[in-house]
């Protein structure tokens, strides 16, 4: 049970959350008219972020979400539809409210928000230690799972970039999981440890990146963004070790590779995978992935039936 602060307990650590809240919006330009020299309010840019990552949401949905005064929201969106950055059209349930959805110049705007903040948030970080980035990264995530606790039945976990020693597990993991639940052979070892050498050797971090599943300092699943073209991007080696299934660690893993994506500025996303592999199926379907080809092959020691799925961005 929470208690209240004592009236007569010292005010120290109220005031430095107070002073944190200073600086931190400080250093982030939030206090500014305008946000990153853009021409919309942090809030506007909130509510456009919520448009880009929703599938058609009403205007309560968002207010709800961000906690905006349903009067201000009103402004916003009739803001937005004046400048043509939305559509809206009335709910079939409810003629009152409005769904929402961004027209092309509404998401041109929202891309080139994400690349300013992609930008400034980047330079900011550059300017530490890998270990420093770490430290700063987790901190922020006991931050949030402090403040507002994850709804979940197991334990939290957080999702971060890889470092030194990551390909190994990733490499040891996946073949392991495999050879144990599928009957694979050492051949598909052979074929992450190539993905991972040349994710390694040609990374690139404006366009890729790997996400590490982590809980007390142990990691239980990954997740790769790779490049192939400009416009397309591939989702690669999605893991979840069995102990963590059925906490939502896939779901987020591949949401938030799907949202990297989209920030980074591709237009299409692919991956390949097979068809015994139900659960990882479910969880693409239900971002949106369609599957648009497959066919029957024989690798790693037994017969598979390959899929390949793909999201437009």
């Amino acid at each position: 049970m929470r208690c209240a602060i004592s009236q007569n307990e010292p005010n120290s650590q109220i005031a430095a959350v107070r002073a944190f809240n200073r600086f931190y919006t400080h250093k982030l330009g939030v206090l500014d008219q305008h946000l990153m020299k853009s021409p919309y309010s942090l809030s506007e840019a909130r509510v456009l972020y919520e448009l880009a990552h929703r599938d058609e949401p009403s205007a309560k949905e968002i207010g709800t979400e961000l906690g905006l005064d349903a009067g201000y929201l009103s402004r916003i969106v009739q803001s937005f539809d004046e400048g043509g950055l939305i559509i809206r059209k009335p709910l079939a349930s409810d003629r009152r409210q409005y769904q929402l959805a961004l027209t092309a110049k509404g998401r041109q705007a929202q891309a080139t928000l994400e690349r300013s903040s992609q930008d400034e948030v980047g330079a900011m970080l550059a300017k530490l230690s890998a270990t420093d980035r770490r430290r700063l990264t987790e901190a922020m995530a006991t931050i949030e799972n402090l403040l507002e606790p994850p709804e979940r039945t197991g334990p939290s976990f957080l999702l971060r970039s890889h470092r030194v020693g990551d390909m190994g597990w990733v490499i040891s993991r996946q073949s392991i999981a495999y050879a144990n639940e599928y009957g694979w052979d050492i051949s598909y070892e052979a074929l992450v440890a190539e993905i991972c050498a040349q994710f390694i050797k040609n990374y690139d971090p404006a366009r890729e990146h790997c996400w590490i599943a982590e809980a007390d300092g142990k990691p239980f699943g990954s997740v790769f963004l790779v490049r192939a073209s400009d416009e397309l991007a591939k989702l690669r080696l999605l893991l979840v070790e069995k102990e963590a299934r059925g906490l939502g660690v896939g779901r987020a893993l591949v949401e938030q590779c799907v949202r990297s994506a989209r920030e980074k500025g591709y237009k299409k996303m692919t991956l390949w995978t097979q068809s015994i592999l139900v659960a990882a199926r479910g969880i693409y379907q239900r971002v949106g992935f369609q599957r648009v080809a497959e066919e029957k092959h024989h690798s790693f020691g037994v017969d598979l039936t390959g899929e390949t799925w793909e999201l437009q961005l």
